[in-house]
């Protein structure tokens, strides 16, 4: 959520200022407007410092809650329901009581006679500008009803698709974690006790034995000090990527890692071409539309070419200049756009994109997942047959021996 920082002059014709919250500076002058005020100056306000900044609410609105309000507000639209009474129906169904209070209070503010787009605007954490503008366009269209059974067909798409990767994931993360947590408590806890009766014994020790031991041991004299390196680097690198230069390198590097570039390629894109597709068909202007999913599709180098298409679409050229010049950028894409901008058709190609694009997504999520079980087995393998060679065969040799 934006800050601008206002003048205008009330009916009375008195000098009033202030600041106000709001995605974009267009939203906070349509506030404003909504109560009466006439806007003599407006600009974004002075960051606030990180002293200043809104903590997290408790209790969160999750995109399953935001799935099933824009699914029964259609419904509710669609019977020809008043706004505020659908707002406040959906409200009492709602097991979220954040999402609850949040739709009481955006139906009072509706009733009052605030636009429903406005109102939305307030929680900008919970609906983004996306869904924010969908509704604007609903609203200037008097296509509200449709806008809105449109809004919940996208975000369940979105939710579907989100789900299955974060499922195809949540199996290698687990084993991945729990390996190295076992490694670290055997390498630190178990290893040295058993180490200790082979040093003692002067035995020949083979290389593998001898680098156990040199790492079992770094890692028990250091143990607190690798904690707090790993804490110290993580808690660094989060600050680093938060940065506006570190966020660009580093979406870019994701962006040609070896197994999931092309993976997270093809989840910007879909992004990318549903948002694009969605924003068009709500009767969002190319230009308007462009900006909202800048910040839609989550990854800075590709918000940094959209909003360059953007500039290059309100000078007069096509939409296609940037991504035409862009690796990343499949060639169908740039040559379906340019096909569907020469025949006012866009929005129709984009849709088409997404579908086949989806289908791809899904088809490589579900073989990286067959490619990533064999390859974890033989890693947990070779690590234990590393363990067992480099502990056992010391022990059976000095049994032999006796």
């Amino acid at each position: 959520m934006a800050r601008f920082d206002y003048r205008a002059n009330d009916a009375d014709g008195k000098t009033v200022s202030g600041i106000i919250e709001a995605p974009t500076v267009e939203l906070a002058t349509d506030t404003l407007k909504d109560k009466g005020l006439f806007i003599v100056s407006i600009q974004e306000a002075a960051k606030k410092s990180i002293f200043e900044r809104d903590l997290p609410f408790i209790g969160q609105v999750g995109v399953r809650d935001l799935v099933i309000f824009s699914r029964q507000f259609s419904v509710l639209m669609g019977a020809k329901v008043p706004v505020v009474s659908s707002l406040r129906t959906v409200a009492k169904q709602t097991d979220n009581k954040k999402l609850r209070d949040m739709l009481l209070d955006i139906a009072d503010e509706t009733e009052s006679g605030m636009s429903l787009s406005i109102a939305l605007a307030k929680y900008p954490k919970v609906f983004t500008g996306f869904f924010v503008n969908m509704i604007r366009s609903g609203e200037t269209t008097g296509r509200l009803e449709e806008v809105m059974n449109y809004l919940a067909d996208q975000m369940e798409r979105d939710f579907d698709l989100n789900a299955k990767i974060k499922g195809a994931m949540i199996y290698p993360i687990v084993v991945i974690f729990g390996l190295v947590v076992v490694g670290f408590v055997m390498l630190t806890f178990v290893v040295p006790k058993m180490t200790e009766v082979m040093k003692e014994s002067g035995t020949a020790l083979p290389w593998t034995t001898k680098s156990l031991i040199f790492v079992s041991d770094f890692m028990n004299h250091n143990a607190i000090s690798i904690i707090i390196f790993v804490v110290i680097v993580s808690v660094a690198g989060r600050w680093w990527v938060g940065t506006p230069v570190g966020r660009k390198t580093w979406d870019s590097a994701t962006l040609r890692a070896p197994v999931f570039g092309p993976m997270l390629q093809l989840i910007y894109l879909v992004r990318f071409t549903r948002s694009l597709s969605t924003l068009l068909s709500g009767g969002v202007d190319v230009p308007g539309s462009l900006d909202v999913c800048a910040d839609v599709v989550g990854n800075a180098r590709y918000r940094e070419n959209i909003l360059l298409t953007k500039k290059e679409v309100m000078d007069g050229n096509s939409i296609t200049t940037v991504f035409a010049k862009d690796p990343t950028m499949p060639k169908m894409v740039t040559q379906m756009m340019a096909v569907g901008e020469e025949s006012a058709r866009l929005s129709e190609v984009l849709d088409k994109l997404t579908q086949f694009y989806t289908r791809e997504l899904e088809n490589k999520v579900a073989n990286l997942v067959h490619a990533i079980e064999p390859m974890i087995m033989l890693v947990m393998g070779g690590a234990v047959g590393v363990m067992v060679a480099a502990i056992m065969m010391p022990m059976y040799s000095m049994a032999t021996s006796m």
